[in-house]
């Protein structure tokens, strides 16, 4: 009996692999897990000058008495529409909203850094600019994340996190869709430099790409000079002439 009683003691010994699957537990969970940042495009800094009014006549930026007419009688009218529009109410503004939702059901956000660097990314339209801050804070170095910063629209429509009048609504009640470009400034001024290079994650900055060219709305030149010049009687024929003169002149010319 004595026997018995020591194998039935030695079993649980025998079954001793735990240790060691707990052991090797740490060693996989000290993998760091990279953030999914989704689908995402980042745009150089433009480079070289493009079309800087330097190059311009001051007489270019003095409006024409015309202009000044029309930039009143705009303003004008858009003072008297404001002050005649009707207080929207809850229910209006909803619908309105759906209509944007149904319209534009995502919006692409370009996030531009001080430097010009810009990092584009679309949402969902019934996303808030939670989401936004979310993706430009993953995409910062660890070094970098604590550091905070603030998304606006220019010329300086601030949009925190914080503001109870920002934070409940989303991007298409917001006015963001279908696609805006917001401006990040960093609360520490020295990362704030136009010639400083946003402190993004590696594997970000080494996807940039240079912006494609701006297209082109001037009218091809013309090269039918001489049909132009039949437009503007230059280039008439002696035979033509003498078909329009007078009969009274003709006979006289006889």
């Amino acid at each position: 009996m004595a026997s018995i009683s020591a194998e039935d003691t030695s079993k649980p010994v025998e079954a001793e692999p735990a240790p060691a699957q707990v052991a090797a537990s740490p060693v996989g969970s000290a993998v760091p897990t990279a953030v999914d940042l989704g689908d995402y495009k980042v745009w150089n800094p433009p480079t070289g000058a493009i079309g800087t009014p330097a190059s311009l006549p001051d007489s270019y930026f003095e409006p024409t008495a015309e202009e000044l007419k029309s930039a009143f009688q705009s303003q004008s009218r858009l003072v008297d529409k404001l002050n005649n529009a009707p207080l929207k109410t809850e229910a209006i503004r909803q619908r309105e909203t759906k209509e944007k939702l149904a319209r534009w059901p995502e919006t692409r956000i370009r996030v531009k850094f001080p430097n010009q660097l810009q990092l584009e990314k679309t949402f969902p339209s019934t996303e808030t600019i939670k989401s936004v801050y979310a993706f430009v804070r993953n995409s910062l170095t660890d070094a970098a994340k604590p550091n905070k910063f603030i998304l606006y629209e220019a010329p300086r429509r601030e949009l925190k996190v914080s503001d109870p009048t920002v934070k409940q609504l989303s991007l298409a009640a917001l006015g963001l869709a279908p696609s805006s470009v917001l401006h990040l400034t960093f609360i520490d001024e020295s990362l704030n430099g136009s010639t400083t290079i946003p402190p993004l994650l590696p594997e970000i900055l080494a996807k940039a790409e240079d912006l494609p060219p701006p297209p082109t709305f001037d009218p091809p030149a013309s090269t039918d000079t001489k049909g132009k010049g039949r437009a503007l009687g230059g280039g008439g024929s002696s035979s033509s002439g003498d078909s329009k003169l007078p009969k009274w002149l003709k006979l006289g010319k006889k």
